[in-house]
């Protein structure tokens, strides 16, 4: 009873007074988030870890990047890879540290890749892990694609948002 009385003095308060809401809303300002796009070509170096594994099918590997264009930064990660019995078949999961500038602001934040091929069909999903960024890219979330030309070169497509861009 005292919760459905407290609920109609808002509702009353709200329908006599609608300046109280416009008040109330403008109190609390929203971070405008506007998406933007990223691209670029980039190196990168990936070593065979010494693992003790004594599956021929399981691997360990550090990433060492270099990124180019909007996105200028280092990027170092550990990835983990499955092949399987079927050519053109597998699975790698990968953290990745980015560190630099994106469009001018400097900061880190990280990648978390999960990738399989399935009989040479590719599926890739590259994401900011959340709350990773730091400085200026702070609030950065996104999505990035990678592209591997016929000759093997590397570039980027980063979505992403920002707060107040």
């Amino acid at each position: 009873m005292y919760i459905r009385r407290v609920t109609i003095i808002w509702f009353l308060i709200l329908i006599l007074n609608p300046t109280l809401v416009a008040q109330t809303e403008s109190t609390f300002p929203k971070e405008a988030v506007k998406s933007m796009h990223a691209s670029g070509p980039f190196d990168v170096k990936v070593t065979a870890q010494n693992d003790s594994s004594s599956d021929p099918l399981l691997h360990r590997m550090t990433l060492d990047k270099q990124y180019h264009g909007d996105l200028e930064a280092t990027g170092m990660g550990q990835m983990l890879t499955a092949g399987t019995e079927v050519k053109g078949s597998g699975a790698y999961v990968a953290i990745e540290k980015v560190t630099g500038t994106l469009k001018g602001r400097s900061g880190s934040f990280v990648l978390q890749h999960s990738g399989t091929m399935n009989q040479n069909v590719p599926q890739l999903t590259i994401t900011v892990v959340p709350d990773s960024g730091t400085a200026q890219l702070k609030g950065l979330t996104g999505k990035m694609n990678i592209n591997i030309a016929s000759g093997g070169k590397h570039s980027y497509e980063f979505d992403y948002t920002l707060p107040g861009d």
